[in-house]
């Protein structure tokens, strides 16, 4: 695995992440000491990707259990297959078999349908899995209780089955917006990591490396406004994704530099909420544009 933090920066970097020390050194220890990572912050800084360039890093595979509210434990855990078993029963009709045999066949792991917790634990791959268990704080509190409890043992229990332990525990990574606060008794389980809107240097060290194509210039205009768009009151203040997205959007446009013109008709790019548009058009535009 990694031999050090720096060596986390470079392989990181070399993916095309921008890593500060404190995510360096968190998915280092996170490694070390076998812990899942708790990563929060606001939308668009950069958490998700962080599970998906471990997981190219590591050569392993991704398997993501997006949440939401009303996610249960069958949902994130397995299903059975009830189509193939109930097929199953009529082809065994008048086959001789005992009801306990054919019971024993139908919830066997050939109609189990595993779904992303489960099919962590049971990975076999060369490598262990990256789990990504993405925007938690959308799922209800019941289902985090559960999620405590697999992320204690890395264990299901499973009646028909039996209880399945992961060989080797997978890398797990938890996601969070914030929408509301998550139990501490979750958070302990974890290494716990706030990631913060990016400085300028951070930013723009990040548009040249996912934009190979930009012209330093432009890049440094579209992070300076970037930089002082989030200083204002919006409902959402934009994050690294829609820097992205505007500076991608403005190569598209063959912009060489920020006009006032383009900034109006691309501020979609950036902010999402119509009330978020109005007002920076007709509030604060031309103040940012004088600053800038």
């Amino acid at each position: 695995m990694f031999t050090s933090i720096e060596e986390v920066q470079r392989l990181m970097e070399a993916q095309s992440y921008i890593a500060d020390r404190a995510l360096a050194t968190t998915l280092f220890l996170a490694i070390k000491l076998e812990k899942p990572i708790f990563l929060e912050g606001e939308a668009g800084v950069g958490k998700t990707e962080v599970a998906k360039v471990l997981a190219r890093i590591l050569q392993s595979r991704l398997i993501r259990l997006q949440c939401y509210e009303g996610l249960d434990a069958n949902t994130s855990l397995y299903e059975w297959n009830y189509s193939k078993q109930m097929l199953k029963i009529k082809l065994e009709e008048g086959g001789g078999r005992s009801r306990d045999e054919l019971e024993h066949i139908i919830f066997g792991e050939e109609f189990l349908l595993k779904r992303p917790l489960l099919d962590a634990i049971m990975s076999d791959g060369a490598a262990p899995p990256v789990l990504l268990i993405d925007e938690v704080d959308r799922s209800d509190e019941e289902f985090e209780a559960f999620l405590l409890e697999v992320l204690s043992d890395f264990q299901i229990t499973i009646p028909e089955i039996g209880t399945i332990k992961a060989e080797r525990r997978p890398f797990v990574i938890l996601t969070s917006n914030r929408t509301r606060e998550i139990h501490d008794a979750l958070k302990r389980r974890c290494l716990y990591l706030w990631l913060d809107y990016p400085t300028f240097e951070k930013e723009y060290q990040i548009v040249r490396a996912k934009i190979p194509g930009i012209q330093q210039a432009l890049a440094e205009q579209i992070c300076s406004f970037m930089q002082k768009l989030r200083q204002i009151n919006f409902y959402k203040r934009p994050g690294i994704a829609e820097t992205l997205d505007w500076a991608q959007a403005l190569l598209h446009l063959n912009q060489a530099g920020l006009v006032p013109e383009t900034i109006r008709d691309t501020v979609g790019c950036i902010l999402k909420y119509h009330e978020d548009v109005e007002k920076f058009k007709r509030d604060e535009m031309e103040r940012v544009l004088l600053e800038f």
